[in-house]
């Protein structure tokens, strides 16, 4: 099945993999998808949609294994203060569910922020933009792509 995730990083001209697993409504988490697909956890990063009280929503994309540093983000993008979205705003404000988002293609083209783990990595797993499928790809090409900053946005859980 192709996204409209996919289909930009093929207009790009970028090589990844899809990578489709079962899933479970009640098993959503990045760790779960990691199990699924053979990662380690710190390889598949999810996306998180973030809130803050100056510049509005941003995506933050992390290692599935760690917890967005709200503080830390907050003094990256200029905010006081930031909040997870909930639940009943995610797919307003980007178009996909819980456990579809993904920065590619979202509704509008929000900032995003992605840990510098990510350039640790030959390949990163994140979310092909619906449940059950994920990107393989370059963590390099993904942060190209999207314009994303890169920095310390993380913290072990």
């Amino acid at each position: 099945m192709k996204t409209n995730a996919a289909r930009i990083l093929e207009q790009a001209g970028i090589h990844f993999k899809v990578r489709e697993y079962q899933t479970d409504p009640n098993h959503l988490s990045a760790e779960a998808v990691a199990k699924k697909i053979g990662l380690p956890p710190e390889q598949v990063f999810k996306t998180l949609v973030v809130k803050g009280d100056r510049n509005g929503v941003c995506l933050a994309v992390i290692p599935g294994n760690t917890e967005l540093d709200l503080k830390t983000l907050a003094r990256m993008t200029g905010d006081r203060k930031m909040e997870l979205a909930s639940l009943k705003e995610v797919q307003p404000l980007t178009g996909y569910i819980r456990g579809g988002v993904t920065a590619l293609a979202c509704k509008k083209a929000y900032p995003v922020y992605i840990d510098e783990t990510a350039i640790l990595f030959d390949i990163i797993s994140v979310s092909a933009g619906m449940r059950g499928l994920q990107i393989l790809l370059n963590p390099d090409d993904y942060i190209r792509i999207l314009a994303a900053t890169v920095s310390e946005i993380a913290q072990t859980t």
